[in-house]
């Protein structure tokens, strides 16, 4: 978990950024802090939501300096519903005076970077890999849409003060080991609830050798280790990246102080690394190449959110120039902008991977979020993705790996997992010498900017069919009591609460019908069940880090529309435990962690007088007692909530405690 310090943080630069836009609360790990918002990010697998959730606060403009709606998930159209979708998102755009991003132009974070990020900036977004931001020296936090829809409307975004974990790097990374192999080592030591309520903040003499994109790929995926949010000091490598596409006035100079101090430490010896992997199922699940060098490979793809630059394309392209994929395996490439696939183009990139076998798709995220390239069933997909929960693909029984650019395209080439080390020494191949662009293709006509606020006053927004308006959710009773519709253990993600893939990504915006694909992956039966309860209300019962993964608030929208009252859980991932306090469900913790064993599915559980146990002048740790009536038994349990969240819980959620003046 990191050594800990037994001092207090001081000098970061993640405490600098926090200082500088902090507008309440105090900067003591674990106390709420409300925080002033200057850009939001928005992609279509969320944004509908969002844009839904401005039309109920009755928002008529904007309030942050920045605020973009990405097209970048849902862009395979195999009907109309993505299609309206589009048309939807763009009328709310230039309805409320956002930039909208075109379908196609690219995947939101680097697209992000390249356009709008600014050092010393906060962006909140409705995307857990928003933290990608932080490789510019931003505060960039994922969230769920409805605290996205709120900075929009300039209220404050409230977070828990995290601790700050500085991870210090030092050396440079060998031939055939890139920035993946960074955050693997990190997922490889530490797993995926290390992070929880923590900034990784990385610095040290390692930095120099890293480019911004390098440290794009770092950032993205700190929210696998659960973090808050990942932060790069604004430095050189900084300002030759802004210089490259035209904003080098945007520079800040951000730099952790002389002696700066955090609250955990670690170091990576860049030098000793050597290719990574993450095994099926979790992220976290990281082992060396080598040690499963030899498993057939069905599929390899190069791309995503996670591996997004011009670099990762061109040493793929490298790799296989002149030489052609094993029989056998699909390489698939997936550009993450649609100037990189312009630079890919004019290097002969684009040439290279098309020669050697390879498919090249959209701009887009595509079979990272399953839309599109779902693998074999029980064939092994390798990928350069961020997530491979189970499933996730839009393949049930997948076995989807991920790793480095350079594993994905030897593997590709061998058609079996392979340590690019090895092909190289076996085909005598030296590292490739790249000579990227020192100004990279900028591209900006496929971004829409906001109308002036009398002509966008007079748009309408464009609402087709599949499109439904937010449920409304009634108030939270003093007793709520019912069956427990789901027992669960450990990590489970948003993915498997309510799924990716082509068949339930285009119901995004129809939460009736998203409900019918709730838990689904976990059992079948849950709608239908919930269903046949009824508005009585049910409970469901999860292990340790319960929620991780996408920021997606259908996650805990769905389960309520179908009557879900309380979650009561070991623990919970970050974002998706504010998504429950912010539409009514009230999120609990067993006190002894052994009482989840003692509850069966099926079992009937009672809550009473939460009313004064919530209520806004309790204690905030007031005891709760939950009877499981079918066995007699009791158990201890609490909750962690803000007294806002206390407020909106007993609401119904946010929304309505707005609608009431509850929150002020």
């Amino acid at each position: 978990m990191g050594t800990k310090n037994p001092g207090r943080a001081t000098g970061t630069v993640t405490q600098q950024l926090i200082e500088a836009h902090l507008l309440s609360g105090r900067m003591e790990p674990g106390e709420e802090i409300a925080l002033r918002v200057d850009q939001t990010l928005t992609q279509d697998a969320t944004g509908t939501l969002v844009m839904q959730e401005l039309e109920a606060l009755g928002l008529d403009r904007v309030r942050t300096e920045v605020s973009v709606q990405y097209v970048d998930h849902n862009i395979l159209q195999t009907d109309e519903r993505n299609a309206e979708d589009h048309t939807f998102l763009r009328s709310a755009a230039r309805r409320y005076g956002v930039w909208y991003s075109k379908p196609g132009n690219g995947v939101s974070h680097p697209t992000h970077m390249q356009h709008f990020g600014i050092p010393g900036k906060t962006l909140a977004g409705s995307d857990s890999h928003t933290c990608a931001g932080g490789s510019l020296g931003m505060l960039a936090l994922g969230t769920g849409g409805l605290e996205v829809a709120l900075a929009m409307a300039g209220r404050p975004l409230h977070i828990t003060m995290p601790h700050i974990w500085g991870i210090r790097l030092v050396g440079e990374l060998p031939p055939w080991v890139s920035a993946k192999d960074v955050i693997l080592e990190l997922l490889r030591r530490h797993d995926v609830r290390s992070g929880v309520h923590r900034v990784l903040e990385y610095h040290g003499p390692g930095l120099a050798s890293l480019t911004a994109m390098d440290r794009h790929v770092i950032a993205n995926m700190g929210a696998e280790l659960g973090a808050t949010t990942t932060v790069f000091p604004s430095d050189d490598a900084v300002h030759r990246f802004l210089h490259s596409v035209g904003r080098g006035d945007d520079f800040t100079e951000l730099l952790p102080r002389p002696g700066a101090v955090y609250d955990l430490t670690d170091e990576i010896d860049l030098s000793a690394l050597r290719p990574l992997i993450a095994r099926p199922t979790s992220p976290g699940n990281v082992v060396r190449v080598s040690e499963v060098a030899g498993e057939p490979v069905g599929q390899a793809v190069i791309g995503s959110s996670a591996n997004p630059g011009l670099r990762d394309f061109a040493m793929s392209a490298a790799m296989v120039k002149g030489r052609q994929t094993a029989a056998g395996v699909s390489l698939d490439i997936n550009p993450a902008s649609r100037e990189i696939l312009q630079d890919m183009t004019r290097s002969g990139a684009t040439f290279d991977l098309i020669a050697a076998g390879a498919r090249v798709h959209q701009s887009g995220c595509l079979g990272c979020i399953g839309m599109g390239q779902a693998p074999a069933a029980g064939r092994n997909s390798l990928r350069t993705f961020p997530r491979n929960f189970p499933g996730r693909s839009g393949t049930e029984d997948d076995a989807v790996w991920l790793c480095s650019p350079e594993t994905a395209a030897a593997s590709a080439l061998t058609g079996v997992i392979t340590d690019p080390r090895d092909w190289a020494a076996q085909y005598e191949v030296a590292p490739p010498d790249l000579r990227l662009p020192d100004r990279p293709a900028v591209n900006d006509a496929m971004l829409e900017a906001p109308l002036p606020p009398e002509e966008a006053a007079r748009v309408g927004l464009e609402r087709g069919p599949n499109i439904s308006v937010l449920p409304d959710f009634d108030a939270l009773p003093d007793t709520v009591e019912g069956p427990v519709l789901l027992k669960a253990g450990d990590n489970v993600s948003t993915d498997e609460i309510s799924p990716a893939g082509a068949r339930a990504l285009p119901y995004r915006s129809n939460i009736p019908k998203l409900s019918d694909f709730t838990f689904t992956r976990i059992d079948a039966t849950y709608p239908q069940r919930a269903a046949d309860v009824g508005s009585g209300g049910h409970f469901v019962v999860a292990g340790e880090n319960y929620g991780q993964g996408s920021s997606r608030e259908h996650a805990a929208i769905t389960p309520r529309h179908l009557g879900l009252r309380a979650v009561i859980a070991k623990s919970y991932a970050r974002i998706h435990w504010q998504n429950l306090a912010n539409f009514g469900v009230l999120a609990l913790e067993f006190d002894d962690p052994d009482d989840h064993d003692r509850i069966r599915g099926d079992d009937r559980l009672r809550l009473s007088g939460l009313h004064a146990a919530l209520a806004p002048d309790a204690d905030a740790g007031t005891a709760l007692h939950l009877t499981n009536t079918t066995r007699g038994e009791e158990y201890a349990v609490h909750h962690s909530l803000s007294q806002r969240q206390r407020t909106a819980v007993l609401a119904g959620g946010i929304i309505p405690a707005l609608t009431r003046d509850a929150l002020g």
